[in-house]
């Protein structure tokens, strides 16, 4: 028997709609929904443990994963099962997770987990808007203690006109590629790319995906409602103390204020604020850090952000003495490594990133296998954040997710700005040597630079900058901070990066912390970001005003060559035989790719001659001698009925010059008249109907000599055939 479902629908206004069913699946998973929109349908479910963990964090772990059945595909790879999550679905965890994770109390310590599956796809909708949906309604049937209902959607925009949760096939005609996340009241993370909008284009994006986002809150509680609203569980709080805030609070803030004030280093800093800490430990005895230790580093972790906070809202100051509008001193380099293919390092503050572009064939691309999407870049980003970067030793486990997701913010910012004839596949890998401050925006900097070291002909330059902003809700006073560091990025309440060019946004992400900000403030954080990028990006063109006319010496040309798709199995041979050879002989890579029943040939190599090797391999493949045009050719091959020879403009295609067509006078044997080697023009005549091969002549470009006297009678004095014939005949 079919248990009891329950079921909410959303119009998203356009024939569309979105379901939020649950009551059928998962029903032992503390909240559990199934979402399904068209034929995509996703499994979300949340449990969270109800003994706190020994920890001082949430261990929150959002799952995205995409089943290979739900498009009726096979995983790809040796073993035939799903694996490690791909970046694609690493990326859709983080927007999810960056959503939820605020939105839990501050002591809550449980071990929760959000698994999303997509069980069902449909090339019409993009899965991973929906995710956050599916997450925050299996989180309202569930007795978690959560704040309020969120949900995601996408937004495009197309011919001015905006679009929520657009088709894939519909973004590649939009400018705007964003995800909002939000509640009710509050937009809480926005992340996209955009073709140069301005900051007021950027606003009413978010401001029409938070309207969709609101009903799409309302459905879910509608459904919690139905349901059966569970009674939110009790847990186990953090002791409190607030007597021991409040002296803890007066022992620390004026000497956390003046060191703030000092503008010292990092390390300086770093230093002092310890040694205030420890100078308040020492008021305390052992028995009284034994029992409430953990209080007292809690309690000065707040006094501390409270003094800093407020030595920028009052005096405009931040920790290392700049204003709120300053950046940091900046020094960039390119062609810094000899043997890369381009190079550049860009050091703001104590920010550092060395990126470093390779430069290859299509035969390069970056292959994306993923259930809802099949395909792949010839533009891509990789991001390294080592730990010596902060000065810290920790264990390296592969690819971080954060490292994924700054790695992609960057390379979104730059791709639009790859022109669309760029023969290349073109990697770019930055790897971050310093940190303090944002290391993606300092990637997106780099990144330029390396890009137009290469010969990459850029449209523009684009240049990134990580903001902050501090507010205070009581009397209204707010700060806008340029170029954040470290430090900085943990006390505010909104943590954005802006990348652009001089005309526009490309890319951004938002983590906004404080509710009901206003969309005025959000403009003028984004106006003060733009005259942040544009000074960056005054540094930036200081070092490489345009990109290089040519790659280096070094690095491989690329010569790209359309040829009809019969000719593609002459040019690799039986077996390959043909393009392999050619390979070798003139250290070139070829790649040929079939496209509209064309050979797109690829040819990458490092030599000009070897490049023009194979180009004048392909001109003669095509070539093809036209009926009454006169063509230089050389003798290849001595016949007894001939000569081979070989067209000069062709190399390889070769012809018989019968020994009737050498010279007017008849020849009995072909080395009287040429011999191997012999260079000299002839005369095509297309393919002779009676030997239904194809015929060339030396002789018709020779004159004809005259006949000898006597050696033929004159016409007048020749009986008729018919006359012969009947003599003949007697």
């Amino acid at each position: 028997m079919i248990p009891k479902v329950y079921k909410e629908v959303i119009d998203l206004g356009d024939g569309r709609e979105i379901s939020i069913e649950t009551g059928k699946l998962a029903k032992q998973a503390h909240g559990s929904v199934v979402v399904q929109s068209g034929n995509c349908m996703m499994l979300c479910t949340v449990v969270s443990n109800y003994k706190q963990s020994d920890v001082d964090f949430l261990p929150l772990t959002v799952d995205y994963r995409e089943k290979f059945a739900a498009s009726g595909r096979y995983p790809g790879g040796f073993f035939k099962r799903e694996a490690r999550p791909s970046d694609g679905e690493v990326l859709t965890m983080r927007l999810v997770d960056r959503v939820l994770r605020p939105l839990f109390p501050k002591d809550y310590h449980a071990e929760t987990q959000v698994m999303i599956q997509l069980m069902s796809h449909d090339e019409n909708v993009m899965p991973d808007a929906m995710a956050g949906l599916a997450a925050s309604a299996a989180i309202q049937l569930s007795d978690f203690p959560f704040e309020c209902a969120i949900s995601e959607a996408r937004v495009g925009r197309i011919d001015g006109k905006f679009i929520i949760n657009p088709t894939r096939a519909q973004l590649l005609e939009s400018d705007i590629d964003m995800m909002i996340g939000a509640s009710a009241d509050s937009v809480m993370m926005v992340e996209g790319e955009m073709d140069e909008i301005s900051e007021e284009e950027m606003v009413e994006a978010i401001k029409f995906a938070h309207e969709a986002i609101k009903v799409q809150c309302a459905a879910q509680i509608r459904l919690a409602e139905a349901f059966g609203k569970k009674e939110t569980r009790e847990y186990e709080s953090e002791r409190e103390d607030d007597s021991l805030a409040k002296k803890i609070h007066d022992l620390a803030y004026d000497k956390v204020y003046a060191v703030a004030k000092a503008g010292s280093s990092k390390k300086e800093r770093s230093t002092s604020f310890s040694e205030i800490k420890e100078e308040i430990k020492a008021t305390f005895s052992e028995e009284e850090l034994e029992d409430f230790g953990d209080l007292v580093s809690k309690y000065y972790a707040k006094a501390e952000k409270a003094a800093i906070r407020d030595l920028t809202l009052n005096e405009g100051l931040r920790l290392d003495g700049r204003k709120t509008d300053e950046i940091r001193p900046i020094w960039c380099e390119v062609d810094y490594l000899p043997s890369t293919h381009g190079s550049a390092i860009f050091t703001r503050g104590e920010t550092q990133a060395l990126a470093t572009v390779t430069l290859g064939t299509s035969r390069e691309a970056n292959q994306i296998d993923m259930p809802s999407y099949e395909g792949e870049e010839t533009f891509y980003l990789h991001y390294n954040f080592p730990p010596f970067s902060t000065g810290e030793a920790r264990p390296i486990r592969g690819t971080s997710r954060r490292e994924v997701g700054h790695g992609n913010l960057a390379q979104r910012a730059l791709k639009g700005m790859i022109p669309a004839d760029c023969p290349y596949t073109v990697r770019v890998v930055s790897e971050v040597l310093e940190s303090n401050g944002s290391s993606s925006m300092a990637t997106v900097c780099s990144g330029t630079m390396a890009l137009m070291d290469a010969g990459i002909q850029l449209k523009k330059p684009v240049s990134g900058i990580a903001m902050g902003l501090i507010s205070d809700g009581e009397t209204g006073k707010y700060a806008v901070l340029s170029d954040i560091l470290g430090d900085e990025d943990h006390l505010g309440d909104m943590d954005f990066k802006v990348t652009g060019t001089a005309d526009g946004i490309t890319a951004c992400q938002m983590d906004i912390k404080v509710k009901g900000l206003s969309y005025e403030i959000l403009v003028n954080a984004l106006k003060q970001a733009a005259n942040g990028r544009i000074h960056i990006l005054g540094k930036l063109t200081d070092t490489i005003e345009t990109p290089n006319t040519d790659v280096k010496a070094h690095a491989p040309k690329m010569v790209t060559r359309t040829i009809p798709g019969d000719y593609i199995g002459a040019l690799i041979g039986p077996g390959g035989k043909v393009i392999q050879e050619l390979q070798k002989a003139t250290g070139t890579t070829i790649v040929i790719n079939e496209v509209d029943e064309q050979g797109e040939v690829e040819i990458l190599g490092t030599s000009q001659e070897g490049i023009d090797a194979v180009l004048a391999k392909i001109d003669s493949l095509l070539f093809k001698p036209q009926v009454g045009s006169v063509y230089e050719v050389k003798v290849i091959k001595m016949l007894d009925f001939g000569a081979v020879v070989e067209y000069m403009d062709a190399p390889g295609n070769e012809v018989l010059l019968h020994v009737s067509e050498l010279a007017w006078e008849r020849t009995e044997n072909v080395s009287d008249v040429v011999n191997m080697g012999d260079v000299f023009d002839v005369k095509y005549f297309g393919v002779d109907p009676r030997t239904r091969k194809e015929k060339v002549s030396r002789k018709a470009l020779l004159p004809r000599p005259p006949r000898p006297e006597g050696s033929e009678k004159p016409r007048g004095d020749r009986k008729p055939r018919q006359d012969r014939d009947r003599k003949d005949n007697k």
